[in-house]
C-alpha cells in the first residue's frame, strides 16, 4: 500500500491542497496525518474539515500539541503561536472541535506507529532534534518505522540491533529503502510551515511492501498563504516566515 504521510499542515489551505494534489497523483492510497491539523495559519475550518472527511475514508490521524491547545490551553507557547490558536478557537464549531479533542496521541498499525512529537513520551511535545533525541524515540517501541512531525525539518534516524544509530537529511524525490535489521525513525517536515530554508511543502510517501520512503517537496502559492494571515489579523510573523521557511 502507497501512503500519504502529512505533519503539522497548520492551516495552510495552498500548502495542505497542492500536497494532497501531488500524493494523488503519485498513487497515494491512504493517508496519515502526524497532528498540528491547525495553529499559525488561516483557514483551520477548512483543515479540519478536510482531515475530518479524510478520516471518514479510511485515513489516519493524530494529535499534535496545537490541536490539543484548541481544548486545553498551553502555556509554553510563544505569543504568536498563542494569539493564533486563541483566534482558531473562536472560528472553530462544536463537531470540529471535538474532532480534535478526540484524536490519539499515537497509532500503531502493523509495524509502524504515527505520533506527532515522539514515542517516549508523547503528551510532552519533546522535539526530535538530534541523534540522542531520536534513540530515545526509538528505545520506547519496538516498530520498524516510527513516523513523527513536531520540528517542521526532515531528517531520517536508523538504529540497529547493536544500538548504533544512523542519521542524515533525506534528498527530495530518491526513495530511501528501510531495510529490516535496523528500526527507523521518518521526522517529516511541514506541510504548513517549513523551517529548513525551503519554502516549499513537505510530505512523505511510504510503500508498506518494498519499505521505501520518498520525501517529497511541493510548490505552492505561498503569497496567498502569507496574505490569508495577514488579511485575518494575526501576527504579520506567522505570514513572513513562510516566504523563507524559517
Amino acid at each position: 500500500m502507497r501512503l500519504a504521510i502529512f505533519a503539522d499542515i497548520h492551516a495552510n489551505r495552498q500548502a495542505f491542497s497542492a500536497c494532497l494534489d501531488v500524493a494523488r497523483a503519485r498513487g497515494a492510497e491512504r493517508i496519515v496525518c502526524l497532528g498540528d491539523v491547525v495553529g499559525y495559519g488561516a483557514d483551520p475550518e477548512w483543515a479540519v474539515d478536510t482531515v475530518m472527511g479524510l478520516v471518514d475514508d479510511g485515513a489516519i490521524a493524530v494529535i499534535g500539541n496545537h490541536d490539543q491547545a484548541i481544548n486545553t490551553p498551553s502555556e509554553t507557547m510563544n505569543a504568536e503561536a498563542q494569539a493564533a490558536i486563541e483566534w482558531t478557537r473562536g472560528r472553530l464549531g462544536v463537531a470540529q472541535r471535538r474532532f480534535l479533542a478526540e484524536l490519539p496521541l499515537i497509532r500503531r498499525e502493523d509495524d509502524r506507529l504515527y505520533v506527532h512529537s515522539e514515542a517516549s513520551h508523547p503528551a510532552r511535545w519533546h522535539y526530535v532534534r538530534d541523534t540522542p533525541d531520536a534513540a530515545r524515540s526509538l528505545e520506547a517501541t519496538d516498530a520498524h518505522v516510527t513516523f513523527c512531525g513536531h520540528i517542521h525539518r526532515p531528517a531520517l534516524y536508523s538504529m540497529s540491533s547493536a544500538a548504533k544509530m544512523t542519521s542524515f537529511v533525506p534528498t527530495s524525490d530518491v526513495p530511501v529503502q528501510l531495510l529490516g535489521g535496523r528500526r527507523w525513525l521518518a521526522v517529516l517536515g511541514s506541510v504548513g510551515q517549513p523551517r529548513d530554508g525551503d519554502p516549499a511543502a513537505a510530505f512523505a510517501m511510504f510503500d508498506t511492501s518494498s519499505r521505501e520512503i520518498t520525501y517529497c517537496r511541493v510548490p505552492y502559492d505561498v503569497e496567498a498563504a502569507a496574505d490569508r494571515i495577514r488579511a485575518n489579523g494575526l501576527p504579520h510573523w506567522l505570514a513572513d516566515r513562510l516566504l523563507v521557511g524559517r
